[in-house]
């Protein structure tokens, strides 16, 4: 298993994060170009903001050209939207905040890893520095959230773990659970058969599960089972707990 790797802010500012005077809105658009690229990806479509911010394109374009304007976010035309380093900076002080309630409210306050989402969502903006810097301390610093999305630290740093995509190893392969989509059916399934962040499964069969909305086409899954510590390598123990996964939804450590 390779070890995690450390990102830090861009430079400026000292690196810390913050979020001060933002509004909702330019939180918001911050956060959903954030998961855009954070694993990765090249970034957000105009449409798909609009999409996610439940607004008419018309209106994501207005606020994408304001906030290219106030130099948090890079757009050209017919490109993707991505952040610009003051706005990955702030954009990293509100997933900071994010991933802290979500991970208090599952460990101090007894909500399920499948509803703290929307919670979070609710309490980010209010919350102050000064109680979120509190939170953070009571919880021991904690490097990432129910769902293993790691937490970047008050100066800007995030450790981030090597993962693999379950859908990509092949059937018969063993792993350790590193991360899992924040998606509410798929946390459901995984807590059913007692699967964790750290649990350790057995990737068990390839399959579908039903569409993800309704008159679409069954998605490709993965059934994976929980194995016993110390499970050998050979067949997975009859009457293990089985979860069917659809494909891009849980990461193993590398």
């Amino acid at each position: 298993m390779t070890a995690p790797k450390e990102r830090r802010a861009p430079s400026g500012s000292g690196g810390k994060s913050s979020v001060a005077g933002d509004s909702t809105v330019t939180q918001d658009y911050l956060k959903v170009v954030w998961a855009a690229c954070e694993w990765g990806g090249a970034g957000a479509s105009v449409t798909g903001l609009a999409k996610r911010m439940e607004v008419a394109p018309s209106t994501a374009s207005e606020n994408v050209a304001r906030l290219v304007e106030e130099g948090l976010l890079v757009h050209e035309p017919y490109k993707a939207v991505t952040l610009s380093e003051e706005g990955r900076r702030r954009a990293m002080g509100m997933i900071r905040r994010h991933r802290i309630l979500e991970t208090y409210l599952v460990t101090r306050l007894g909500f399920g890893w499948d509803e703290v989402h929307a919670e979070a969502e609710e309490l980010e903006h209010a919350v102050s520095e000064r109680l979120l810097e509190r939170l953070d301390a009571v919880l021991g610093h904690p490097t990432r959230d129910p769902h293993g999305d790691p937490i970047p630290t008050a100066d800007g740093r995030l450790i981030v773990p090597d993962l693999v995509g379950l859908e990509t190893l092949p059937v018969g392969s063993d792993g350790v659970v590193g991360r899992i989509q924040d998606d509410a059916e798929t946390l459901r399934r995984l807590e059913r058969a007692g699967i964790g962040l750290d649990s350790r499964v057995r990737i068990r069969d390839r399959g579908t599960v039903a569409p993800a909305v309704e008159g679409g086409s069954r998605r490709r899954a993965t059934v994976i089972a929980l194995l016993d510590d110390d499970a050998s390598h050979g067949a997975a123990p009859s009457g293990a707990p089985e979860a069917v996964i659809p494909d891009g939804s849980l990461w193993l450590l590398a």
